[in-house]
């Protein structure tokens, strides 16, 4: 399959996972959704990330984000996998690992890189919104661990431009000032925006977050 993109709809499947058969459309229902994938079990960087997911998802619950991880090993090996990373991590894996080990969804979202590895999957991240369409793509290095503030940084701006027009500047957190859509003319801005709008340059407006 050619390579995701961004506004593509998300593929549906159904798999075996360390919580049983997953259908993704049916397990997202009215959700958002964050798909991240692994090259195997076992393997140390990732032990620390499914770890440290566990202890996010309560942040993801309050946004309204269903997790789901994957792997290429089975659903007996992520079950085991998950009592290290309970141990190692002092947390509890609260979310389903997806067993792909006939790689059915590593080729749906394009998850093999052969220049890579012809075999694992690589380290990627998807954000799929209600509508079932991704909204953000990333692929790390397996020498480099995932940053979840960022992630979840990410989720509040999605959110936040779904339902306003506007965008999030650069290192932008949730409730800091944000950029009015350049589409807007400026007195428009100024009657959309009660709270203001601080106008840097004609094309750069800011205003305060209108959900705060």
């Amino acid at each position: 399959m050619a390579t995701l993109r961004l506004g593509d709809t998300a593929p549906d499947f159904t798999a075996d996972s360390s919580m049983g058969t997953i259908n993704l459309y049916e397990y997202l229902g009215d959700s958002w959704g964050i798909l991240f994938s692994h090259p195997a079990d076992f393997t140390p960087v990732c032990t620390t990330e499914l770890g440290t997911a566990s202890n996010f998802k309560g942040e993801f619950d309050k946004r309204n984000v269903k997790m789901l991880a994957l792997s290429v090993d089975g659903a007996d090996s992520h079950r085991e996998w998950i009592k290290d990373i309970n141990e190692v991590q002092e947390t509890t894996v609260n979310f389903p690992i997806i067993a792909d080990e006939d790689k059915k969804v590593s080729h749906l979202y394009d998850m093999i890189h052969p220049r890579v590895n012809s075999t694992f999957t690589v380290r990627s991240v998807f954000i799929i919104a209600p509508d079932k369409t991704v909204k953000l793509t990333l692929t790390y290095p397996a020498s480099t661990g995932r940053n979840f503030y960022e992630l979840l940084r990410v989720v509040d701006s999605l959110q936040l431009t779904a339902n306003h027009k506007v965008a999030t500047p650069a290192n932008w957190k949730n409730g800091e000032d944000v950029v009015v859509s350049p589409a807007i003319p400026t007195p428009q801005a100024k009657e959309i925006f009660s709270k203001g709008v601080n106008e840097i340059k004609p094309y750069l407006r800011m205003t305060p977050d209108p959900t705060k």
